[in-house]
């Protein structure tokens, strides 16, 4: 069996660890999953934390770089293992999540560690420095205001997208947002426990907070107008166009094999140089297959469904 397009992508990243307002930060690394970092009066919050302790402690470095202040908040966006099993590094007072992603971690948190850990070998360095699931202590519906000092942060669930907890962070005196995976730049979407049809309004409420900054799942920074619009609109423009590949490939009854062929080739020459396109499309294909037939809550990725994905497609 042909081995994750990602099993084979172990080169190291150059990491970028840059200021982007008063208050916020953003560590990103060549497509690799971004931390986001708030510096407020009297503490530190982290958004997202690497996938593993060991991992974590280049975040915590470069943090101890600029500030001594304690981090006492861990925000995860949504319950992905490469967003929240670094979390015990940070030793925070609080880990702050929506109830939906702490919903996903109890129904499927298990699970979705060991078929990350096995897509992604580079991510998960010194694995074993992972102490079990991330429990976040504060659990939010829908929003929640936060002061750290006279910082005054916003964590809100704006629509569901990339799963159904999607959790953005927002500095609304500065203007800067941290989206998580609902923005991508550079990088492709992975749509595998998605909304493929409610993603696009989810990014329109996005887009209507008029970030100066924002601060994508993947992919640099984006500190100007156009950057932003770029990193929106191409997130937009891939969700749907894969997703109404998919759909029309199964209304002609196509099988998913079949679809996937399809999709690639009609995606491949636009965005076929976005990071880990190679690795998420089969997985987006298939929750777009699911989706169009009608299967609304995204299906458990155990690590024997992603290798019968694998089968299934290994001809295409």
């Amino acid at each position: 069996m042909k081995a994750f397009a990602s099993e084979g992508d172990l080169e190291p990243k150059e990491i970028t660890f840059s200021q982007l307002s008063e208050s916020a930060w953003a560590y990103t690394a060549q497509g690799d999953p971004n931390t986001g970092v708030i510096v407020g009066d009297d503490s530190v919050m982290v958004i997202d934390t690497q996938a593993t302790p060991a991992m974590a402690q280049d975040v915590i470095a470069r943090i101890r770089a600029i500030t001594d202040k304690p981090i006492r908040y861990v925000t995860l966006t949504h319950y992905h293992a490469v967003r929240v099993l670094g979390a015990s590094a940070y030793k925070p007072d609080h880990i702050i999540a929506s109830e939906d992603t702490r919903d996903l971690i109890v129904e499927r948190g298990e699970q979705d560690y060991l078929s990350e850990h096995k897509r992604f070998p580079r991510l998960f360095r010194d694995v074993e420095s992972i102490p079990g699931l991330t429990w976040p202590n504060i659990v939010f519906q829908n929003s929640m205001k936060l002061w750290m000092g006279g910082t005054e942060v916003h964590i809100m669930q704006l629509g569901r997208g990339h799963t159904k907890g999607d959790t953005v962070v927002w500095l609304p005196e500065e203007r800067v947002l941290f989206s998580g995976d609902l923005v991508e730049y550079g990088a492709t979407p992975y749509t595998g426990d998605a909304y493929l049809e409610e993603w696009p309004r989810t990014l329109d409420a996005v887009a209507g907070l008029k970030p100066v900054a924002l601060v994508p799942g993947r992919g640099d920074a984006l500190t100007t107008p156009a950057k932003i619009q770029e990193g929106i609109q191409g997130t937009r423009d891939f969700l749907s166009r894969m997703y109404r590949s998919v759909r029309q490939a199964r209304e002609a009854g196509k099988q998913l094999d079949a679809a996937y062929r399809e999709t690639y080739d009609a995606l491949k020459p636009e965005f076929g140089h976005w990071v880990i396109f190679d690795h998420c499309l089969p997985f987006d294909v298939s929750r777009a297959y699911d989706e169009a037939g009608g299967i609304r809550d995204p299906r458990i990725w155990t690590a024997e469904r992603d290798e019968e994905m694998w089968r299934s497609l290994e001809g295409a």
